[in-house]
């Protein structure tokens, strides 16, 4: 069993930047791939960003390409989303997800174990 534990969410204004991470306990960390998916009011859970095992390799959807990095520390037990430049647009609750696979994934139904989330509000 994992256990995912997000922090870092909180208010910023526009053009700011929030580091989120995602502490994972239990299970064999270094060999799951992980995601950040994303969810607003009224709308469905979106998937935002992931990255495989090792961590070379990374996926980020279009809507955040170029403002939103993932990266993630194995021996850490921890996932990162640096989120740059941001929009009130990216305002949600920011969810990590873990994945019994080495290879990413970017829908929901490819993750098995799931964080609580962390609120990210963007104000313009």
């Amino acid at each position: 069993q994992v256990q995912l534990v997000e922090s870092g969410g909180g208010l910023v204004q526009a053009g700011g930047s929030l580091r989120l991470s995602c502490a994972a306990s239990g299970g064999t960390f270094s060999s799951y791939a992980m995601g950040w998916f994303r969810q607003a009011p009224g709308k469905e859970r979106e998937f935002v960003a992931t990255i495989n095992w090792s961590g070379e390799g990374t996926y980020v959807v279009d809507s955040v390409k170029g403002r939103f990095t993932i990266s993630r520390d194995n021996a850490k037990r921890t996932v990162y989303l640096q989120m740059n430049s941001l929009k009130p647009d990216d305002t949600a609750a920011y969810y990590c997800a873990a994945r019994s696979r080495r290879w990413t994934a970017s829908t929901t139904d490819g993750y098995d174990y799931w964080g609580q989330g962390t609120q990210v509000t963007v104000s313009s």
